[in-house]
């Protein structure tokens, strides 16, 4: 905006100063050289701002040649006195050096420097006021510089507009003279005439005729010369007196030049005065006359010397700048020193008055007294001697005006250029501009906003965003079109049951406005109920369901084929222009690319978390040592699947291992490998093997993967009874425990190595936790983020953990460990409050409005341990006799326990057990009952060799007992212990709670 503006005025001091050069031109043609040459003296004096103009010419012999006065205009001629003859060679002086260098100079009037050398310094600034400077442009011949055109200045330095407007008055000046006659010396220019007599008046222009005359007195005696008889048309035996002259002045002029002359006399200072004179032979012309007075000893005046010549020309050409200022197209008016109007064209007596009401008058006693800002800095332009201009609104016709301001010795002249209608075009202009760059701005926004939209809920929330307010609109309708109908896939100000109505309507049948749309895949625009009816008779009703009275129905075009519509409607009527619908139609195009896009990616997103949710367990097993909750989370952007996984898998005697890993990685290929490694971990618990040597199994099933293939992984077994966890890591974030009080303590955060980068064997933990505990499992997507590392991720869930709300769900319930019956009541409730914990730790580290790259697992487990009155062992002798005392202790503790109906079996099971140690293993030998959600037979010895089953023939002795445990127990093993082996039968309780 500033260049813009710095160009305009720039402009408007071009248009200016090309005014006024065209102003000379066309007053120049009837005029002589000398009256244009002055004439273009007071317009290069106005444009600066300056005291007086001057011409000097050049004279004499080259190389010492002297610049003479010939012409000058605006200070009287004693300020002059010391500018009459000035040498070439005179350094300061910028007329001399402007000459001698041929280029426009700017130097101070006076000048104490000393000169250089072959220079002569002298002062010539006459009587000038301090501070004076002069700008001078030469005046060049066939041969080089010949004069310099000069005005006398402020002490600013002109502007470049100045500077230039001041060089082509001196180009004009040039070319005006050389039409005349060859520019050559003193002796062949026609257009001056050298002074005889020292006088700096008589060298002016040939065609000026002057005189001169004297007037004594104290008798009252006049004398004219010659020339001055001539002038004023006296005859030679004219009456030598000083009423021959008053004779001769206009009455209407008498009042002025008697009052100059009484002024003259009374103040002893220089006269002067130009009037008409009337000849003798009935002539009447326009002279001017400039005297000095001479005193006799007593300082009296005795005698007035001075000069007339004739003005009438020069009156004449004033005149015309006069006419041609009043009838000019622009208004024109100048003000004195007193801001009163002096003097005011036809376009300015429209804006501010009669001429005759208002000559005379303060400028501000009219309407510019109530233009903003305008006597503020009318007041600066006239102080500051510079041309200013700036736009002001007028308050008599309310129209635009462009006012340059001029500074004048005895004033401000003010020029006012109409520019409304271009200030009209400006604003169309900067509308139209401001419209293209909105619609380009919203077109850029939008084409951003679709281009980082993923689901197609992405693409209807931007659409709705970006698209409905900037027309206004209250209404946005996506159909799209799948099986031969329009389903809605998203929408915005529409009530139900219109979205219900519209909804799987036939493509091309139906719901004709959207069937013609979609086939002719040409916008319908609408812009009124009454015209949706007149144009659909069959959907009249539609409109009051809808509850909308404008639409823009546009179709959606992807890859040459239609897949849907976009319909954006409005509350009222509103008929939407063309650039309108032309932007409409433009953005419907980029809707319908990223809608397509959008629909391809759910339809892959939909698969992949198919795929992924179908390798993860469906439902976790409901156990009596743990209440378990879990979250799995995939990533909010992309398509590929991640390989997180987690489980709960029960073990012997009411143990129970808990596992969650993460595979490097997305796709397909790491989600296999997460199922390969679900199933190894399954098969590895199953067979009842330590934390350490499951992960050193799972590390070779990762190495036989390849060099690319890396998962992390956590597993742990927690046994009720002892309520010891034992745990491995390998490369996986420590796992954070919660103890009964809200304590939050997180292992050490060095794992070892990740499955696949790993050389066993790994480290394993052993923690004690009291019953109630918390154990909180996750993978790294949880706490680790391209903003968060893990640390920080893990200090954050401490902090969620350690919360108010998050000690109130952390917190256990009452009597958790297990042993009184209708725990189970309780169990639910710690599961809803586990859930709870969940999602707070969820919402918390990963906020819906964020985008993750990576899926996460959380597992959360209520450890509870079991009670001392529900486990019961017995060492057992060696020998048979171990069979019968096995079976005594087995039914005098189950009928202690009340579970009298699985005495027989149990006692089978026990003695079978034992039978089987005394005969295949050695002792010692010990017998142990547990009763949880199932009741536990265990026999465990000092052997290492583990029971199998065998097909008995018909003629073995043996080998039927496994066969009979495998029949009677639900399910039966054995585990390795320190000591040797254990095996174990499990038989299900019959009732509905947890035992007592």
């Amino acid at each position: 905006m500033v260049e813009r503006l710095g160009t305009d005025m720039a402009e408007r001091s071009h248009s200016w100063s090309d005014e006024r050069l065209s102003l000379l031109s066309a007053v120049g043609t009837a005029l002589t050289d000398r009256e244009v040459m002055r004439h273009a003296l007071d317009q290069a004096v106005s444009e600066l701002g300056g005291l007086a103009g001057l011409v000097h010419w050049s004279c004499g012999p080259a190389g010492s040649r002297t610049l003479r006065l010939v012409l000058a205009s605006g200070l009287p001629l004693p300020a002059l006195t010391g500018w009459e003859e000035i040498r070439e060679d005179e350094a300061p002086n910028a007329p001399a050096r402007a000459v001698r260098d041929a280029r426009f100079v700017w130097l101070p009037a006076a000048s104490d420097a000393s000169p250089g050398p072959g220079e002569t310094g002298r002062t010539s600034s006459g009587t000038l006021p301090p501070g004076t400077t002069v700008a001078a442009v030469p005046l060049s011949g066939p041969g080089g510089p010949v004069g310099a055109l000069s005005v006398l200045t402020g002490p600013r330095e002109p502007t470049p507009e100045q500077t230039g407007f001041l060089e082509a008055v001196g180009r004009w000046a040039e070319r005006r003279l050389s039409r005349s006659t060859a520019i050559g010396g003193c002796d062949e220019h026609p257009w001056w005439q050298q002074r005889p007599g020292g006088s700096v008046v008589q060298q002016s222009l040939e065609a000026v005729k002057a005189g001169s005359w004297e007037w004594g007195i104290r008798g009252g005696e006049m004398r004219w010369d010659r020339a001055g008889l001539a002038l004023l048309g006296i005859p030679r035996g004219y009456e030598r007196r000083i009423e021959s002259w008053i004779n001769l002045i206009h009455p209407e002029d008498m009042p002025r030049v008697m009052a100059a002359t009484e002024k003259s006399l009374r103040e002893q200072s220089c006269y002067e005065a130009e009037y008409r004179v009337r000849r003798p032979d009935g002539t009447t012309g326009w002279v001017q006359s400039r005297a000095h007075l001479e005193l006799d000893e007593g300082g009296e005046p005795v005698r007035m010397i001075g000069k007339i010549w004739d003005t009438t020309e020069s009156r004449m050409a004033r005149e015309s700048v006069g006419q041609a200022l009043r009838y000019m197209s622009d208004a024109f008016f100048a003000v004195n020193r007193d801001w009163r109007i002096t003097f005011l064209n036809v376009e300015a007596e429209r804006l501010i008055g009669a001429a005759g009401e208002v000559l005379g008058r303060p400028l501000w006693e009219g309407p510019a007294g109530t233009v903003p800002e305008l006597e503020d800095r009318c007041r600066r332009a006239a102080a500051d001697g510079r041309p200013t201009g700036f736009d002001i609104r007028w308050p008599t016709d309310d129209r635009w005006y462009h006012i340059r301001l001029v500074s004048v010795p005895d004033g401000l002249t003010a020029y006012l250029t109409d520019v409304t209608e271009r200030r009209t075009q400006a604003a169309r202009r900067a509308a139209a501009e401001r419209i293209g760059a909105e619609q380009t701005a919203r077109i850029s926004e939008l084409s951003n906003a679709l281009a980082d939209a993923v689901t197609t809920k992405d693409v209807v929330r931007v659409v709705a965003a970006h698209v409905l307010p900037p027309f206004g609109a209250s209404g946005l309708l996506i159909l799209w079109l799948e099986g031969g109908r329009l389903n809605v896939v998203g929408s915005v100000g529409y009530s139900r049951a219109f979205i219900s109505m519209v909804d799987g309507v036939p493509a091309f049948g139906g719901y004709r406005l959207l069937n013609e749309v979609l086939g002719s895949r040409r916008p319908c625009f609408i812009s009124s109920t009454e015209e949706y009816q007149r144009l659909f008779p069959d959907l009249a009703g539609n409109p009051a369901i809808a509850r909308k009275n404008a639409w823009a129905v546009l179709p959606l075009i992807a890859s040459g084929n239609a897949i849907g519509t976009c319909t954006v409607s409005f509350d009222e009527p509103h008929d939407l222009s063309a650039d309108e619908r032309t932007l409409l139609t433009a953005l419907s195009g980029m809707v319908a690319q990223a809608l397509a896009r959008a629909r391809l990616y759910d339809t892959e997103h939909a698969r992949a978390q198919a795929l992924q949710r179908g390798l993860l367990p469906r439902a976790l097993p409901s156990l009596a040592a743990l209440t378990p909750a879990v979250r799995y989370l995939p990533a909010s952007s992309g398509t590929d699947i991640g390989g997180d996984w987690y489980d709960v898998i029960p073990l012997s005697a009411e143990r129970v291992a808990l596992v969650i890993g993460d595979v490097m990685g997305h796709g397909l290929a790491e989600a296999a490998t997460m199922g390969r490694l679900r199933t190894a971990v399954h098969t590895l618990a199953n067979l009842e093997l330590p934390p350490e040597e499951v992960l050193a199994h799972l590390n070779e099933v990762v190495c036989d993967l390849g060099d690319d293939s890396f998962a992390t992984c956590l597993y742990a077994q927690y046994d009720p009874v002892t309520g010891l966890c034992s745990l491995a890591r390998a490369g996986h974030p420590p796992p954070l425990i919660v103890d009964p009080e809200g304590g939050v303590e997180c292992l050490d955060p060095t794992p070892d190595p990740p499955l696949g980068a790993a050389e066993p064997p790994f480290s394993t933990v052993d923690l004690r936790l009291p019953d109630g505990s918390l154990l909180v499992l996750y993978t790294d997507g949880l706490v680790e983020s391209a903003a968060r590392d893990i640390d920080t991720g893990i200090a954050e869930c401490t902090q969620v953990l350690t919360s108010e709300y998050g000690r109130l769900l952390t917190c256990p319930p009452r009597r958790s460990r297990i042993g009184v019956l209708g725990t189970g009541g309780r169990q639910a409730v710690d599961h809803d409050r586990l859930d709870r914990l969940c999602d707070l730790l969820v919402g918390a580290m990963l906020p819906a409005q964020r985008l993750t790259a990576d899926d996460t697992a959380l597992l959360i487990a209520r450890l509870h341990g079991l009670a001392s009155g529900n486990i019961a062992g017995w060492p057992l002798p060696e020998g048979p006799v171990a069979a019968g005392l096995a079976r005594t202790r087995v039914r005098e503790q189950l009928r202690a326990w009340g579970l009298d109906e699985l005495v027989a079996t149990t006692e089978l099971l026990a003695s079978e057990l034992v039978a089987n140690v005394v005969r295949h293993a050695r002792g010692p030998t010990r017998l142990r009952l547990i009763r949880g959600r199932s009741l536990i037979c265990e026999v465990s010895d000092a052997g290492a060799a583990a029971p199998r089953i065998r097909r008995a023939t018909e003629l073995d002795e043996g080998g039927r007992g496994l066969q009979l445990v495998s029949a009677l127990s639900q399910r039966w093993g054995t585990r390795y212990t320190d000591e040797g082996k254990c095996v174990w039968t499990e038989q299900p309780i019959a009732w509905a709670g947890t035992p007592r």
